[in-house]
């Protein structure tokens, strides 16, 4: 994980780094297939060059980006389960626990859809 050392050194808050860091771990150990990338100066997960999910921060939360797709796909799901989210982002507030089954369904989500996926984003 020494990959993200480098954008986990530059979040301010113990706890944020904490949990970033925590959720970086957890898919690097139930994804060990998937390629650690930083783009962006954002950690990412890609599965033959292609985008699978990044994180970012922010003030009140973690973002994770499935990509639109994933957004779309999930969308009721992520308000079902109190989250905020954007066009490209799901908003996981510091303060709430993660709801790491989502988190795996929207990796799972396109590790599958994107298989044949030649490029780094869906066209």
């Amino acid at each position: 994980m020494a990959i993200f050392t480098e954008f986990l050194d530059k979040i301010d808050q113990p706890e944020h780094r904490a949990r970033v860091e925590e959720v970086l771990n957890w898919v690097a150990e139930k994804y060990p297939e998937l390629d650690r990338v930083v783009k962006w100066n954002q950690p990412m997960f890609t599965d033959h060059g292609t985008f699978i999910i990044g994180f970012s921060t922010a003030k009140t939360h973690l973002n994770v980006a499935p990509e639109r797709a994933g957004i779309l796909h999930f969308s009721e799901e992520i308000i079902e389960s109190g989250y905020g989210h954007t066009k490209q982002l799901v908003q996981f507030p510091w303060n709430k626990p993660i709801d790491y089954s989502l988190i795996e369904k929207m990796i799972e989500y396109n590790i599958s859809e994107k298989a044949e996926c030649s490029t780094f984003w869906r066209k």
